[in-house]
């Protein structure tokens, strides 16, 4: 018998993993201030609500996939809240990139109610989200995680238990400096070698089999060829990522100089109005150091 799911944030990432859910048979009661992304579900079985705290009433398991830490403290704790509507024992997994401070204040609050907390953030962006094969970074109790590893296979495949409340966020961050730091890597070497003259799709085929291949060239390589820059992952929301990075560095202690430049390169390029682009989109700051433009075709 499955568990009653509800799933708080049906945007890039939360519409396709709350599909998954539904695919494999799970009864999903949704929330998003996206009046459209609810119907859009309501349409495919799910059960609509009209606040966090109505989600709370009909779930043993919520879910939260959002932009921000505070919006998940807002809609786990605020007036309508899913901690208004949920019961004793009811579990919320937040699969959002926060900071693991925001983490342990919302993991302590619902503790006082008698309430189960997962901080649960995954990587694989947009298509992993859709074939359900996102890998999922987890902190919490294990019998919690035991209870929802079942529901997290629905959209994820390398799922991992990386310690208590906040160690998930915090694996997180790390996955954020590899991959950030990794885009800015890759738009180096892809500016030096388009305008030095070489064709770039047989650099990519030359060194995606040695060490310098990665899940990241693979990923984006072929997109910056073909000057896609459709967001799968936000500069904007990468930028909030890095930023989380940097103040829980700071906090202990930690500095950190790739991922500062990464950060300040996304700055500039949200003061030209590309927020909204994939983090490959980085090759454009690049592009104006450089005065050139990375040309994929081998014309």
């Amino acid at each position: 018998m499955h568990m009653k799911l509800g799933f708080i944030g049906l945007g890039i990432m939360g519409k396709p993993m709350t599909q998954n859910l539904l695919k494999n048979g799970y009864e999903v009661t949704v929330y998003d201030i996206n009046q459209a992304a609810v119907e859009e579900l309501i349409g495919q079985g799910a059960r609509g609500a009209k606040t966090p705290r109505e989600v709370g009433e009909h779930s043993e398991i919520i879910f939260t996939m959002l932009p921000k830490g505070e919006h998940v403290i807002s809609v786990v704790l605020g007036e309508s809240g899913v901690i208004e509507g949920a019961k004793v024992g009811a579990i919320v997994v937040d699969m959002s990139s926060i900071s693991p401070v925001q983490s342990k204040e919302i993991a302590d609050a619902l503790a006082a109610k008698g309430m189960h907390m997962l901080d649960a953030p995954v990587s694989g962006g947009e298509p992993k989200a859709i074939d359900g094969t996102l890998a999922i970074m987890v902190g919490g109790k294990e019998n919690i995680f035991e209870t929802v590893k079942p529901v997290l296979q629905s959209m994820g495949q390398d799922i991992t238990l990386v310690g208590d409340h906040g160690c998930g966020t915090t694996a997180k961050l790390a996955n954020q400096i590899l991959v950030n730091v990794h885009i800015a890597a890759m738009s180096e070497a892809l500016i030096l070698a388009s305008k030095a003259g070489i064709d770039l799709k047989k650099m990519y085929e030359a060194i995606r089999g040695g060490l310098a291949g990665s899940a990241v060239l693979d990923a984006k390589v072929p997109l910056i060829l073909e000057r896609n820059f459709v967001a799968g992952g936000r500069i904007d929301i990468n930028a909030k990522d890095l930023t989380n990075v940097m103040d829980t560095a700071h906090s202990i202690g930690v500095p950190l100089p790739l991922t500062s430049q990464v950060l300040e390169m996304y700055h500039s390029l949200m003061a030209e109005g590309k927020a909204g682009d994939d983090h490959g989109g980085l090759i454009q700051f690049y592009e104006k150091l450089a005065n050139f433009e990375v040309k994929g075709d081998s014309k």
